[in-house]
C-alpha cells in the first residue's frame, strides 16, 4: 500500500506533497524531526490530506498531478488555507 500525503507548515503555511510506503502519520513524525533541510527549516507540520493507492505507479502519478497547478488548485479548494 502507498500513501500520497500533504503536510502544511504551522510556521509559514507552506505545503509539501509526497508519497510513502509508511502511514501518513508515521511520515509526519519524520518530517517534524527534520529529516531533510527543507523540513528542518519549515517545521512543525500538520497532516492535511492523504490518499491510499495499491501500486507505486498510481501513487507517483497522483503525487505528480497534485504538484501541478491544477492539482494545487484542487487541494486549495478542498482545504483552504
Amino acid at each position: 500500500m502507498f500513501t500520497v500525503y500533504i503536510i502544511e507548515s504551522l510556521r509559514n503555511g507552506k505545503r509539501y506533497t509526497g508519497f510513502t510506503t509508511k502511514t501518513a502519520p508515521q511520515r509526519l513524525v519524520q518530517h517534524n524531526r527534520g529529516c531533510n533541510k527543507w523540513t528542518r527549516e519549515n517545521k512543525p507540520f500538520r497532516l492535511i490530506y492523504e490518499e491510499s493507492y495499491e501500486t507505486e505507479r498510481e501513487a507517483r502519478q497522483r503525487e505528480k498531478f497534485l504538484k501541478t497547478g491544477k492539482g494545487r488548485q484542487l487541494i486549495n479548494n478542498k482545504i483552504p488555507r
